[in-house]
């Protein structure tokens, strides 16, 4: 059964696949693409029950992209874009997240240097061939290089970032969850644990029909090449080449299964050990007892680690960094959860350039997700084509201002996206900066520049009394662009010392501050903040990742600031 969101997966490979081949991604089909993903998502899940005239009907999608869903939803499948793929497969697609490598530069590798794939790249940058295409030189030779190892792409093992695994992964489950003979679904492995790249993915399923639920799994539009189908498991790759193994078991060993299945490797063997040390041995299908042979547990992780003396540890934090040492002595912290987040403070407009709704349906979006307060914080002038002038800024404190008494349960706050520039100085003056009620100050350029620069940038913009907060601190994304290079210590130091929050993003592509970073600032006194960056309603489900995200750091609501009252917020706003 085709849903909502694998039809937002089918425009967004379009999307991609279309930039490629047309080598514009300001080309007719492009926006048209863009447009129908813009109209479907804003839809509600009975999109997908549409005829191909009611989907023309809406604003933003031609006939031509009509056709196209509606044959998709009837037969799992896509004409065009099954010729696109074959045209460009995904491992020529992948050369296009190296920095340096458009859409353009890829199909010209492939077209004059006959690369289609990472080792033919490597092959061809250690042969310095590259350098001798017009408009290249040992330049652009050596960033592609660099590229390449910044983003840990070297080595046989493929890995995807979890922007491009999640959409797969939660599609599969929801359908897995529809089953009539499934109980119950499981996404486990190093994607429940909130890794930044995963080689595969993993899920276990309930039921007590496996053969009913493996004949499903194999006919989903997903499946590429099946890899092995039976009983207790069935793998298949993908078109984008991800491998994915479903994994089934009775209901009684769900628990079992899902533990074992989520990983580490390192924490298993620390949990198979406290195990060991009882008389009791733990695998796949349950917690045993080794002189009885009895089954002490297995339906739930929960029951697993509570037979065990263990403290409930969270999945994202199952890496072995101490956790089942901490779990055994009672230790372990308890950390930040979603039930805790009282607001969300980075959220954008369709006033930024790059926001894709109005103030209203934020405001009412946000609202219903159950929060108490809320930032709207457009994009500063300064960030070219996205940045918000000073005559728009006031008119939407105006807008905010007159909105506020529709939603009384809700408190609205102006804010800002500051973009920090490369001497660490932001947008606006002084004085117009002081009518912003938040500000949360971000890198969104200059890359490139020497650690002690980008550590100087940093602090410099936390000195500023207007921010409140730096956003995605590193500027990362996932699969795409390293993250700038700074002292972390003097940055946290500095923003321990000026009262400067450090933001926890939680978009997929960001996941910045790391977990490494948040743990460095715990030990530091620094506070933080975990925002979802949303441009659209949709996007405020990122709250969950950045939760998960800051349970990978250790981190405790207390040192969170939107787990806190309003009241208390405004009063370290006010001291900040």
């Amino acid at each position: 059964m085709v849903t909502k969101r694998d039809i937002l997966s089918l425009l967004d490979e379009l999307t991609e696949l279309t930039i490629l081949d047309e080598g514009d991604p300001q080309s007719f089909r492009v926006r048209a693409y863009d447009n129908a993903r813009r109209a479907i998502e804003g839809q509600t899940d009975r999109v997908v029950n549409m005829s191909e005239k009611e989907l023309v009907a809406l604003k933003g999608i031609g006939k031509s992209t009509a056709a196209k869903i509606t044959q998709f939803v009837l037969t799992g499948r896509s004409e065009k874009l099954e010729s696109l793929r074959a045209d460009y497969p995904a491992e020529f697609v992948r050369l296009t997240k190296i920095p340096g490598i458009g859409p353009k530069t890829a199909r010209r590798l492939r077209d004059e240097l006959n690369i289609h794939d990472l080792a033919g790249l490597e092959a061809a940058l250690d042969q310095q061939l590259l350098r001798n295409l017009p408009g290249f030189g040992p330049g652009k030779e050596e960033k592609i290089g660099r590229g390449i190892d910044q983003l840990g792409l070297r080595g046989k093992e493929q890995r995807f970032p979890i922007s491009e695994a999640w959409p797969v992964a939660t599609a599969l489950v929801d359908t897995l969850e529809s089953l009539p003979e499934v109980t119950r679904v499981q996404l486990c492995g190093s994607l429940r644990r909130l890794r930044e790249t995963v080689a595969d993915l993993d899920v276990v399923v309930a039921t007590y029909d496996p053969d009913a639920v493996g004949e499903h799994v194999i006919s989903l539009p997903i499946v590429g090449e099946i890899l092995g189908h039976g009983s207790t498991k069935t793998s298949f790759v993908t078109a984008a080449g991800l491998q994915v193994d479903v994994r089934v078991v009775t209901p009684d060993q769900f628990g079992a299964a899902a533990q074992y299945f989520t990983g580490s490797k390192a924490h298993n063997v620390s949990v198979r050990q406290v195990a060991l040390s009882q008389g009791m041995t733990l695998n796949e299908y349950g917690l045993t007892n080794v002189e009885t042979g009895d089954v002490v547990a297995s339906a739930t992780e929960k029951d697993i680690y509570r037979a065990l003396g263990l403290e409930w540890i969270p999945p994202p934090m199952r890496e072995g960094t101490g956790e089942v040492e901490a779990a055994a002595a009672g230790r372990l912290p308890n950390v930040v959860t979603l039930t805790d987040i009282k607001g969300d403070l980075h959220d954008h407009t369709d006033r930024s350039g790059d926001g894709r709704a109005s103030l209203e349906q934020m405001i009412v979006a946000v609202q219903e997700h159950g929060f108490e307060y809320v930032a709207i914080t457009d994009h500063g002038i300064n960030l070219t084509i996205n940045g918000v002038g000073r005559a728009e800024m006031l008119k939407q404190r105006q807008e905010i201002h007159e909105i506020q008494d529709r939603f009384p349960d809700l408190r609205i706050l102006h804010g800002c996206e500051l973009n920090i520039g490369v001497e660490g100085t932001v947008d606006y003056d002084d004085a117009f900066l002081a009518g912003f009620d938040w500000c949360v100050a971000s890198v969104h350029d200059g890359f490139d520049r020497p650690a002690a620069e980008q550590t100087i940038r940093l602090i410099t913009a936390m000195q500023n009394p207007a921010v409140n907060a730096i956003g995605h601190l590193s500027g990362r994304m996932i699969g795409r662009r390293p993250g700038i290079a700074f002292d972390t210590e003097a940055v946290l130091e500095a923003a321990a010392l000026t009262g400067t929050a450090i933001e926890i993003n939680g978009a997929l592509e960001r996941l910045d501050a790391t977990p490494d970073v948040i743990r460095a600032g715990i030990d530091l006194g620094v506070h933080f903040v975990i925002s979802t960056d949303s441009h659209h309603p949709s996007e405020l489900c990122r709250m969950e990742w950045g939760v998960a995200n800051a349970q990978r750091g250790w981190l405790t609501p207390e040192r969170v600031l939107n787990t806190w009252p309003l009241d208390r917020l405004l009063d370290w706003i006010g001291s900040a």
